[in-house]
């Protein structure tokens, strides 16, 4: 039986929205047609600005970014369902992410703050929206992140093997399929992933990312730079644990290069490629060594050289795109959370508590009706 949803996710990185609209009642799933929406600049400029938390924030601009945002949200949904050829009318409901702003798992009361205007999704679209997913978890005494493993294990476990996934978009995060059924699966943020890279590329070269890691492959990683890197305290720490902008941003970077000022651009954008894989492979020797297959998902799939560096780094481990598992790298986010709506619909959890600490399973995101909704 036919059961649609759409599933909408903006990401650390703030390169667009991702939509998807999935068909979730064949086995697995269908991913019918997806869409990428751009962000525009002044937009994205001002989402930067809340997420580093900088002088002149105040309550009017967080109250206008969460409504202009989640208008765009709406438009993106519209986009997707006409080129699918889709009417609203057939969608079951829409998984909001949002975009995160503030994600601070590490204070006395924890919070994660994800905006785009779930109300205006709602009404604008004619379909029932499901959004703010994090804080049922946090409230559970959890990370909030990453959701994602919950999905993972339904679509991408084996009996065979023991299997890792990662998703590299602006943080570079883990969810570990261990074979055994019965096994507990695992999963928390590794570290940075594309944010630092985009971040110097940006601020050097005025690009918003580095195109297949050309820039990166053209200089050679400085050892001692990337074992500073290395020593930054979230790399130790045991899991669960999550991170964001709040934590890994230019101002870090910057504060890190302070004893390597005559490094060149290129060999610190190297140095930052070599932080990423080197961090990845910390992560899975010390806490998921038995990996077998690791499937790779989010924009850093693309960046071919990562993608080199982290084959050279973990020869023992078969490193394959998502692509091979029929489903492509970019959209795996968003067909998470379009089935993270359908577990809230139907009552039934969406975190993993050996992901995110959580002291139990719980029902996740808050549920906006649409008019004449029977949800």
């Amino acid at each position: 039986m036919t059961e649609l949803y759409i599933g909408l996710m903006s990401g650390t990185s703030m390169d667009g929205i991702d939509a998807a609209l999935v068909d979730l009642g064949s086995q697995p799933f269908n991913l019918i047609c997806h869409h990428s929406h751009p962000l525009p600049p002044a937009l994205k400029k001002k989402l930067l600005t809340l997420a580093h938390n900088e002088a002149g924030i105040d309550l009017d601009t967080l109250g206008e970014v969460d409504a202009e945002l989640g208008e765009l949200f709406a438009a993106a949904t519209l986009a997707l369902l006409k080129k699918s050829q889709h009417s609203a009318s057939s969608i079951k409901a829409i998984g909001s992410h949002g975009q995160t702003i503030r994600h601070r798992p590490d204070i006395k009361y924890p919070f994660s703050l994800q905006i785009a205007d779930a109300n205006r999704i709602a009404y604008k679209t004619g379909i029932s929206t499901v959004a703010d997913f994090r804080r049922r978890d946090m409230a559970a005494g959890g990370e909030g992140a990453p959701l994602a493993p919950a999905f993972h294990k339904i679509f991408f476990r084996s009996n065979d093997e023991s299997r890792g996934v990662l998703n590299i978009g602006g943080i570079a995060n883990i969810t570990y399929l261990p074979a055994d059924d019965g096994g507990s699966c695992s999963g928390f943020d590794t570290g940075p992933g594309n944010i630092l890279m985009d971040g110097w590329i940006q601020k050097h070269q005025g690009k918003s990312f580095d195109k297949n890691g050309q820039w990166a492959a053209s200089a050679q990683a400085d050892p001692e730079l990337v074992a500073h890197f290395m020593n930054d305290r979230f790399i130790s720490r045991i899991p669960p644990k999550s991170t964001g902008r709040e934590h890994y941003n230019l101002q870090w970077l910057e504060r890190q290069l302070q004893n390597f000022s005559d490094l060149s651009a290129a060999i610190v954008q190297a140095s930052l490629c070599e932080f990423t894989a080197q961090s990845i492979r910390y992560a899975i020797e010390t806490h998921t060594p038995d990996i077998k297959t690791l499937i790779i998902c989010g924009g850093g799939a693309h960046n071919v050289q990562l993608m080199q560096l982290l084959k050279a780094t973990m020869p023992d481990i078969h490193i394959a795109s998502s692509d091979q598992y029929e489903l492509p790298p970019d959209w795996i986010e968003a067909v998470a959370f379009a089935w993270l709506a359908k577990q809230t619909l139907t009552g039934q959890p969406g975190n993993l508590p050996d992901v995110t600490g959580a002291l139990k399973p719980v029902i996740l995101g808050a549920v906006y009706p649409a008019e004449n909704s029977n949800y």
